[in-house]
């Protein structure tokens, strides 16, 4: 596979006006209204279909962004583009940098149904990929046959269906959700996981999911922004002996990993993006991943720096 292609676009930091994704807000537009977060999207996204990207990804929770995304695409016409999005968590944040609760997390057949509609009115018939949005081991889907029914005939309609993972536990939860069957037929085609170098405990899984077909995504590449702006020694020693951005680097370690089928970039500006697309060309050697190898945090302290980074 041409090795850009490995790479897709995930619109989480750029749908709504506020996240928890550290050097972000240098990089948008000095106002963050609806409009300015638009034409900043639409920016990325041309310069990443210029560059050869052909995955999008995006949430109902992420503000704005299917609405973005569904413009861009009306606009521009792409026919060639993979959309995902997701649907379990909503916006509730109201287009506010101050909000108390940004979003709301419901695994239910009502949210199902009901946040499926709201990605087909903006996707149409782009969206082909429909993922729980950060699924966990005790999520009320595993045992709400209903849900998993209406699931698998939205499959059967043709929908790719797949799930996202969160917490120190994703591994668990890419294993127990991958064995999920509706009528003899596995539920997911798809798995979205966090795989970064301060916490690669879901690899193993994510690495049987890719031998079994399923289609790996990765997420959070440079773990919300902390080691593009915060590198941690080993990982800027590594990035100064290629002559490169720790975030290039971050991004290369995933792509080193065969099983990484679609590795999601968070760029808000052309000039982050371009700085992530630098990861296609760089190689890493065995001295190099070995000296990232310490970086590695037990999954519930990453888990727990993750959740204590702020809305901005």
């Amino acid at each position: 596979m041409n090795a850009v292609r490995r790479l897709g676009m995930g619109l989480a930091a750029l749908g709504r006006p506020a996240y928890i994704n550290v050097g972000r807000s240098q990089a948008l537009p000095p106002e963050r209204g609806v409009e300015d977060l638009r034409k900043a999207t639409w920016e990325v996204l041309n310069a990443a279909y210029a560059a050869g990207v052909r995955w999008v990804d995006a949430a109902r929770s992420y503000g704005s962004s299917e609405d973005f995304l569904g413009g861009w695409l009306a606009e521009r016409g792409h026919q060639d583009i993979t959309v995902s999005s997701k649907w379990g968590y909503t916006y509730v944040g109201e287009w506010r940098l101050d909000a108390d609760v940004h979003e709301v997390k419901e695994h239910s057949l009502g949210r199902f149904r009901e946040q499926y509609l709201e990605s087909r009115r903006f996707l149409g018939e782009a969206l082909s990929v429909y993922q729980v949005h950060s699924l966990t081991e005790d999520s009320p889907l595993f045992g709400d046959l209903a849900l998993q029914g209406a699931l698998a005939e939205a499959a059967a309609e043709g929908l790719r269906l797949g799930f996202s993972t969160s917490g120190p536990r994703q591994a668990e939860t890419v294993r127990r959700a991958l064995a999920l069957e509706v009528r003899g037929r596995r539920l997911f085609s798809t798995v979205q996981s966090t795989w970064n170098v301060l916490d690669p405990s879901v690899g193993a899984a994510l690495r049987e999911a890719h031998d079994q077909g399923v289609h790996v995504l990765v997420k959070e590449a440079m773990a919300n922004g902390r080691l593009a702006v915060r590198p941690p020694r080993a990982l800027r020693q590594v990035a100064d002996r290629h002559g490169a951005g720790p975030d290039t680097v971050a991004l290369a370690a995933v792509l080193s990993r065969p099983w990484a089928d679609t590795v999601l970039m968070g760029a808000v500006s052309t000039a982050q993006l371009q700085s992530n697309l630098a990861a296609v060309n760089l190689v890493l050697d065995e001295d190099d991943l070995e000296t990232l190898v310490p970086l590695a945090l037990p999954p519930a302290r990453y888990w727990q720096e993750r959740a204590a980074l702020p809305w901005a």
